[in-house]
Order: C-alpha cells, then structure tokens, then sequence
C-alpha cells in the first residue's frame, strides 16, 4: 500500500529536515528530490548540456549528497530548475518514487503540486528570508566552507524570486496543503508538528 507525504517549500525552511524525520518515524522511503537538480546543476558547472545531463541522470550521480551541497551548485540547480525540459526529463523518476509501497516522503518545490497533487497527505515549510539566511550560514561555516551572512540572504532572496517567478512549476503552496513555519519553532516542535499533520490524514 502506498502513502505519499509531499512537503514543499523554499530554501533552508527545514523541509529536508522534517522530511527525513518524518520518514524515519512512519518507516516511509524519503528523497530530497532537489539532490536531483543539484545532481544536473553540477554536471552543468562540468561542461554538460543541463538537458542532456537530466536526461541521463542515474541514482549513481546522487551518491555523495554533501559534494552536491556547495553555494555553486546550489545557484546551477536553481538556474537548470527554471527549464522546462529539466524539469519534465526528472518527473517520471519522482512519481515512481512516490507510489513505491510502503510509503514515500518527498521534498522539493513542486511535489504537490505538480509532481503528486494527489499526494495524501501535503505541508509546505517555509521561514522567513532572514531565518532561513542565518540557518545556511551557520551550516556552510560548520562544514568549513567560508561565508558572508550578507551573501547567503541575497542569494536566499535571488533564490526565492527565482522559484517563485518561473514559468513552469513555480514555488507556492497547493491549495490543500498546510502552511508549517519554522521561524520561531525548534527541530523538535517543526518536527512534532509535521508529524501529528500527516498522522492526522492517514486516520
């Protein structure tokens, strides 16, 4: 039996962080499907054709997720995001994903509602601009990477204008999905509240 949790949301929110948690707590399958833009973004910066790239991509090109967590990569997946053919050459792959049995979470900026808007069960995670620009700046010194605060909130922002102004598949809620935001909330309570939502729709 399959049960589909799409969570959305903008960058550094929390969403692949309840993401994983969620599907650690029901048993569910989990991807972090912007590992799959990152993945294309980073065969970009390489030389490749991002539709090529996407079209070829393989579970192999998604092996070592911290190399695809760079400030490079994550502007390339966010310029290969905004072409439709990128996006339609990684929908097939997601949509297996999430009807496996057993269960799926998914996080990204369209799963629900574009990739599963019959997903049974949906939350969009989002944060300030300024919160969410302080998470990755913290995250990017502890792995080492040098970073300005005022870099990271301008690229936060160009990121957000970005996704939510494309074409195809822009970053917004689905109409039936609930608004979760982590501005003021711990790990713990973003997580806990995630967890009773999607509880709540598999009764």
């Amino acid at each position: 039996m399959s049960f589909t949790v799409a969570i959305d949301g903008p960058a550094a929110a929390g969403k692949g962080t309840i993401s994983r948690a969620v599907a650690e707590h029901f048993g569910f399958a989990h991807l972090d499907t912007g590992l799959l833009y990152r993945a294309v973004g980073a065969r970009m910066l390489t030389g490749k054709e991002p539709v090529e790239a996407a079209q070829a991509l393989t579970a192999d090109d998604l092996g070592d997720p911290d190399a695809l967590r760079t400030p490079d990569v994550a502007q390339a997946a966010s310029r290969v995001a905004v072409i439709p053919e990128v996006r339609a050459a990684l929908v097939d792959f997601q949509r297996a994903f999430a009807r496996r049995a057993g269960g799926a979470v998914l996080d990204g900026r369209d799963i629900g509602t574009v990739i599963c808007p019959d997903a049974e069960a949906k939350l969009f995670v989002t944060a300030s601009a300024e919160v969410r620009a302080s998470r990755r700046h913290k995250e990017l010194l502890e792995r080492g990477i040098a970073s300005d605060y005022d870099t990271v909130l301008a690229d936060v922002r160009e990121r957000d204008a970005r996704d939510a102004n494309r074409a195809t598949a822009p970053l917004l809620p689905a109409a039936d999905a609930v608004i979760l935001d982590t501005s003021d909330l711990s790990i713990e309570e973003a997580v806990a509240k995630a967890i009773r939502e999607i509880a709540a729709h598999r009764d």
